[in-house]
């Protein structure tokens, strides 16, 4: 009857860890620079339970995009992994990509790379369009959520 009453009169919480400070409702990961120079954005944004990635494109390491679209979406995805690991995720954890192509008739060759960083009916779900150019010449660039909630 105690954890009735306890209930009713909201006496009752949820147990949490005694030393963990509250998460900030806004959480920013990376500072992205471009030749030595910081980019006016975050590489990701945590609100609640979603992780808003911001477009990535395939710049390499050495700052340089490889050749082609499959190589460019490979890296692409390897630099969405960097970042979705800076907040404890990987790409199993992605729902929603949205893929812009420098040219639509690139699209198959983009999906020969993506397919290999998802498991068959586990893909997110995803939305595309064509574009008049991107960022530094890109063949490709990719914005996506990812699901940062308990597992």
């Amino acid at each position: 009857m105690k954890i009735i009453a306890a209930i009713a009169t909201g006496a009752l919480t949820m147990a949490s860890p005694a030393n963990a400070a509250p998460r900030p409702a806004v959480q920013h990961y990376g500072n992205p620079t471009l030749n030595g120079q910081a980019l006016p954005f975050s590489e990701a944004v945590r609100v609640g339970d979603v992780l808003y990635l911001s477009g990535q494109l395939g710049r390499g390491p050495d700052g340089k995009l490889p050749e082609g679209i499959e190589a460019q979406t490979r890296q692409t995805l390897d630099n969405i992994g960097a970042t979705l690991k800076l907040a404890g995720l990987t790409h199993a954890d992605i729902f929603h990509c949205t893929a812009m192509l420098a040219d639509m008739k690139l699209w198959p060759d983009f999906n020969k790379a993506y397919v290999t960083y998802f498991p068959e009916g586990k893909r997110p779900a995803r939305s595309a369009f064509g574009t008049s150019g991107l960022a530094l010449g890109a063949l490709i660039e990719l914005e996506c959520q990812a699901y940062a909630g308990k597992k």
